[in-house]
């Protein structure tokens, strides 16, 4: 049976601009970086001659908390697609934070691409409670989220 999600994956251009958003703008702690090539990695992939560096990260120190992982295939050139909330894909992926008005500000004085100022909603007639959400983009366009509980 399938019991927890091990890591969210994101192919990106360039492994080391995206480490470097992904640790020094929004804070998650680098974890280390693989090399995957050979015949195990080709089937995988269902690519010849496969190859691929690989980065994890993660903002939480809770042992199930699954990382993210970068992968930049180095074999061939990416194919770019800019993040779209309304195309079948996966829509985004949400950060937890404290304080999302002031991650928000730091993000933007960064230089951090926002679709919006954050934003309250309140869902407890729903059973889910009260928050505070944004969506911004990482260096390829991918869509995240910040989330905060209130």
């Amino acid at each position: 049976m399938i019991r927890e999600v091990m890591h969210i994956g994101l192919t990106v251009t360039d492994l080391d601009r995206s480490v470097a958003f992904y640790r020094d703008i929004l804070g998650l702690e680098f974890q280390g970086e693989i090399m995957m090539s050979g015949e195990a990695t080709d089937r995988l992939f269902a690519r010849q001659n496969a190859a691929a560096r690989i980065a994890y990260l993660n903002g939480s120190k809770e042992l199930l908390a699954p990382p993210i992982e970068l992968i930049q295939f180095t074999d061939q050139e990416i194919k770019q697609d800019r993040g779209d909330l309304f195309k079948t894909s996966v829509s985004e992926i949400c950060f937890n934070c404290d304080d999302i008005d002031k991650v928000y500000a730091d993000l933007v004085a960064k230089g951090v691409d926002f679709l919006s100022e954050p934003q309250e909603f309140d869902f407890t007639a729903d059973g889910f409670g009260k928050s505070k959400a944004v969506y911004l983009r990482d260096p390829d366009g991918i869509i995240l989220e910040l989330m905060q509980v209130i």
